[in-house]
């Protein structure tokens, strides 16, 4: 502040991450959309929260504190699916763990309350986004009231926020009391009266409703969810006690200009240098020399927190900005020719599902690609096709990698086959991760994923382009176990389907509950909101181990869960020493009836089926009368 010259600034931007000066740090994004709009900012990167001094260090802001836990939940952040506590942290400086509390919007949002008084507070990123409204929180194990009321902030803004932080500066600035501030799209503010609302509103079960009743709070849920859109979607009211939670309709999507203006900001792309002699910040490295060109998901998966956070709607950034973004990255002294990703929530995204979103919106009672994809649904991957070919003739590049995801069943839809072609050719770098997630039909359609034939297809035209252009690439396929719908029954038979694939995954991703999605709803609830039916859910934590243990069946510590799997399931027929078996049965432990039937009856050894030259039929050998001394090996 003192070598700008500042007596003051506007804004101070707190975040739980280490400052790492980025496009893919939601923080960074507005601190500087805002510095881009005439303001002074000054960031605060992980403050000691036990230490109220910590928060005052750069002074008290001239209109107001912006909150944000990072880049993802910090429950999440600090807790496995197990509930255990994580060992590092990327988003820290030398992966150091513990930088930011639990619930860090909220501490932090109390501790300036504190500090500053009355001054004007806004809280936004993904933590706050997700946790709008009442909620399920799966490390407390209880539903939690908005977190707009327990951080006592005034305004909350949820989704891609530039367009609602612009709006809100602008009025600040203005003079306007922030208590007035109260019908900006993509924000929550909290009222004495449903009122206060100024667009076409639906009023959701009240937080004392959803927390004692489960059907009240599926119900709820499925009506937050179909009204994130920002085209047709309604503003949302739920009660909190005496006082009223108003969620604004989500804000309109950037438009390609804006988004090239949004990723060509004056980003230094790096982390702060306080940082060197501390490690780095570790999570640096996987974007440093990748480019987002898209946002917005309309695969909406039901475990994914994308279609309630950036929503369904796609926008896209132009051709020649991502162009000039990379001619510059290969001006970086760390460049070695490798673009690691072109990518964003899901890769291949340029474009609507259908033309019919952008006046209608998306549909409320059907997804566009599971269980099938709708018929109205446009695969043309031309656009992103052309794009990477132009990347790749840039000079001193030489591979341009797709490493944020593709989704192989939008692929499969595409009547050219040309990109799949490029794909293969030009842009995998030895293996191309998938999330087929499972095999059974129905735990896929708990998931919001397409049918395993779609991958089983997919995986065959891979392996066909592979051989025809002399490639050795393989297929990693995300699998998730636990989650509501699947029952143990159904994990065995994915075990088995692995099995016959040939492949143990080494990693397993056990379902993770987080805020806001659907398919937490069903872990929490046992009931489907879209159709208010109920749902299995495993959710001991020896059910979710058996689960677990299923998808890694040939590692030694798992033997016991599978083997207690699969006579639970009575599925005894894979325990044994054949191809199609998991596991092999205990030393010592009772033949198989047939086994005992054959030795009784003393049948002789199958042999081979007669040939052409007259010898005995049987599918082996007869064994050797005496191989002693003969050099005859002994058969296994």
């Amino acid at each position: 502040m003192r070598r700008r010259g500042w007596d003051d600034y506007d804004f101070l931007v707190i975040t739980g991450d280490a400052y790492v000066d980025h496009p893919s740090f939601g923080t960074t994004i507005i601190a500087r959309v805002l510095e881009a709009e005439g303001y002074r900012v000054a960031i605060l990167p992980q403050p000691d929260w036990k230490d109220p001094k910590a928060f005052a260090a750069l002074g008290r802001p001239r209109l107001a504190v912006m909150i944000s836990a990072g880049n993802i939940d910090s429950m999440v952040a600090h807790y496995t699916a197990a509930k255990k506590r994580r060992h590092d942290d990327a988003y820290s400086p030398g992966r150091k763990p513990g930088l930011r509390p639990d619930h860090a919007t909220v501490v932090y949002s109390n501790r300036v309350r504190e500090v500053f008084g009355d001054i004007p507070i806004v809280i936004g990123g993904l933590e706050a986004s997700l946790r709008r409204f009442a909620h399920y929180d799966y490390w407390e194990d209880k539903v939690r009231r908005s977190i707009l009321f327990d951080a006592q902030a005034d305004i909350l803004t949820y989704g891609m926020g530039e367009r609602a932080t612009k709006e809100i500066a602008a009025r600040l600035a203005s003079g306007t009391p922030v208590s007035e501030i109260t019908d900006v799209r993509g924000t929550c503010v909290a009222a004495k009266f449903p009122n206060v609302c100024a667009y076409p509103k639906v009023e959701v079960p009240s937080f004392e409703e959803v927390a004692s009743s489960k059907e009240a709070y599926a119900k709820a849920n499925m009506v937050e969810y179909q009204e994130h859109d920002p085209f047709v979607g309604k503003a949302i009211v739920q009660k909190h006690g005496r006082d009223f939670l108003i969620v604004n309709p989500p804000a309109m999507p950037l438009t390609t200009q804006e988004m090239d203006e949004v990723a060509e900001l004056p980003y230094v792309k790096e982390p702060h240098p306080m940082y060197d002699d501390m490690g780095g910040v570790p999570a640096i490295e996987e974007v440093r020399f990748s480019v987002t060109h898209n946002r917005g998901c309309f695969g909406a998966c039901n475990f994914c927190s994308l279609a309630f956070h950036q929503g369904r709607t796609i926008s896209c950034r132009s051709h020649e900005s991502v162009i000039r973004e990379v001619k510059a990255l290969t001006a970086h002294p760390g460049f070695k020719g490798y673009i690691h990703d072109v990518g964003g929530p899901s890769a291949t995204f340029r474009r609507p599902s259908c033309q019919k979103q952008l006046k209608s919106g998306l549909c409320k009672n059907r997804a566009c690609l599971a269980p099938e994809p709708c018929p109205n649904l446009d695969a043309d991957h031309t656009d992103y096709m052309m794009l990477l070919r132009k990347l790749r003739e840039i000079p001193k590049v030489k591979k341009v990698f797709i490493r944020s995801g593709i989704r192989f069943d939008y692929l499969m839809k595409d009547p050219s086959g040309e990109f799949f072609t490029d794909l293969v050719q030009h842009h995998i770098s030895g293996q191309l991760k998938v999330a087929p997630e499972h095999c059974v039909a129905h735990t896929l359609d708990y998931m919001g994923k397409p049918h395993i034939e779609v991958y089983e297809k997919f995986r065959e035209k891979y392996q066909k382009l592979n051989r025809r252009y002399g490639k050795e690439q393989y297929l990693v396929p995300y699998l998730i176990s636990s989650h509501p719908g699947c029952t143990l029954k159904d994990a065995v038979e994915l075990a088995e389907w692995l099995n016959k694939q040939g492949h143990m995954p080494e990693q397993v991703q056990d379902f993770y509950p987080t805020p806001g999605t659907l398919a937490t709803c069903m872990w929490y609830t046992g009931i489907d909101p879209r159709t208010m039916k109920p749902v299995f859910v495993p959710r001991t934590p020896h059910d979710k181990a058996l689960q677990r243990a299923l998808m890694q069946w040939r590692k030694p510590q798992n033997r016991k869960l599978v083997l207690e799997a699969l006579q639970k399931t009575d599925r005894q027929d894979l325990i044994g020493f054949g191809k199609h078996c998991l596991v092999r049965p205990d030393k010592g432990a009772a033949p198989k009836q047939e086994d005992r039937r054959a030795k009784q009856s003393k049948q002789p050894v199958p042999r081979k089926p007669s040939d052409r030259s007259g010898k005995k039929a049987g599918w082996a050998k007869a064994k050797p009368k005496n191989t002693k001394g003969r050099g005859i090996n002994k058969r296994k």
